[in-house]
């Protein structure tokens, strides 16, 4: 077996801790399967399974290789996922690293002038944070991420997308301590209703907060912009929410936004992709689509 062949018998055993699967799956013989890994762990000199009645499983030299085999395995398929793409986007997959409320806010018209468009490419969406899309997109494991800028990683090209703002909201509760224009000094001594820290929106207002000498120390944090501006709607606290995101909230005066002497600086919604490979087809229409319609 060459060198490549190898890889794949090694990820894909390790995937289904099993040779007979792994055969299976490959269309080989166990034996086969088994004599390919026996050859790597020659050639490397180390054992990378152990070997039970329950199945094979790997070793921590057999996963820290498997994290990078299994990203070069995934390249690789997205390399020929692409060819296939060629034939005038009749066929092929694009895949998506976005969080929910952005696909919910600014994803979604997109997505559908696709569909209309080419009906045939799938479309596979990954959620996760905006750092858990990058890893993602340089993992092979999605095409393009659509992330909350900024953010910062010499390995992605960055495109800017739409403005975004940060602000403070609350429910009734709240109304009289909020009247009229207020420091931020002022808001984080209420109960505060943030994002988990992992956020990448989160690490934007918390920085700048910083940068003010102010830290922040929140009664709640939650893992979606949604429960953010329901926990306000029932006075649990003052949110740090979105404002384009929470018009519905706004306009309908269930929530109410903070008047701050001095508003957080705008940030950004962006595409993100790697700089060191080339978008398919597919990637490089969609991105399209979305300059354009912005342009209008």
């Amino acid at each position: 077996m060459s060198k490549l062949d190898l890889y794949k018998v090694f990820c894909t055993v390790a995937r289904n801790t099993s040779f007979s699967k792994a055969a299976q799956e490959l269309y080989m013989t166990q034996p086969a399967v088994s004599q390919g890994i026996m050859q790597l762990e020659r050639e490397l000199d180390t054992r990378l399974f152990t070997r039970t009645s329950k199945g094979v499983f790997l070793t921590d030299e057999g996963r820290l290789l498997f994290d990078y085999a299994n990203s070069a395995m995934n390249l690789i398929h997205v390399g020929e996922e692409k060819l296939l793409e060629l034939k005038n986007l009749t066929t092929g997959e694009l895949k998506i690293g976005v969080g929910d409320t952005i696909s919910k806010y600014f994803l979604l018209p997109y997505l559908e002038e696709f569909h209309n468009r080419y009906p045939n490419i799938k479309f596979k969406m990954v959620n996760g944070t905006t750092l858990e899309i990058c890893a993602l997109i340089k993992s092979g494991s999605v095409d393009i991420g659509i992330c909350n800028f900024p953010l910062e990683d010499p390995a992605l090209e960055l495109v800017p997308c739409t403005d975004i703002h940060d602000i403070f909201v609350y429910g009734e509760k709240f109304k009289s301590q909020l009247a009229g224009t207020v420091t931020l000094d002022q808001v984080v001594k209420l109960p505060l209703i943030f994002l988990e820290s992992k956020s990448n929106s989160r690490k934007y207002v918390e920085d700048y907060m910083l940068s003010k000498g102010i830290k922040i120390s929140p009664e709640f944090e939650l893992g979606s912009h949604h429960l953010l501006l329901e926990f306000a709607k029932i006075n649990l606290g003052v949110a740090c929410v979105t404002k384009e995101f929470s018009q519905k909230y706004l306009n309908t005066g269930v929530l109410h936004q903070v008047s701050l002497t001095e508003e957080i600086p705008k940030r950004s919604i962006g595409i993100s992709f790697l700089k060191s490979v080339s978008l398919s087809p597919a990637s490089t229409k969609f991105v399209e689509i979305i300059k354009n319609k912005l342009l209008d």
